[in-house]
């Protein structure tokens, strides 16, 4: 398990300059940003112990991480 927090920029870095286009541009993937980055950081303080979490409400969190990174990229595919 790895304990770096996995912003979006790190997770696309192709797409640097679209994140921030987007995310000034586009009220819906605005929103999915600032909830992956929410999700994104309940996680991170779940692995470093700063909020442990019993491991199923990780597990869900983690599935929540994967489904909004999968709407992002789809949005920053198009």
């Amino acid at each position: 398990m790895s304990h770096t927090p996995h912003e979006l920029h790190e997770e696309f870095p192709d797409f640097a300059s679209k994140i921030s286009e987007l995310k000034q541009d586009n009220a819906h993937f605005s929103k999915l940003a600032d909830a992956y980055h929410e999700v994104n950081r309940q996680i991170h303080r779940a692995e470093t112990l700063v909020e442990p979490m019993d491991e199923q409400a990780e597990r869900g969190l983690r599935k929540e991480r994967a489904r909004l990174k999968d709407e992002i990229y789809r949005l920053l595919s198009a």
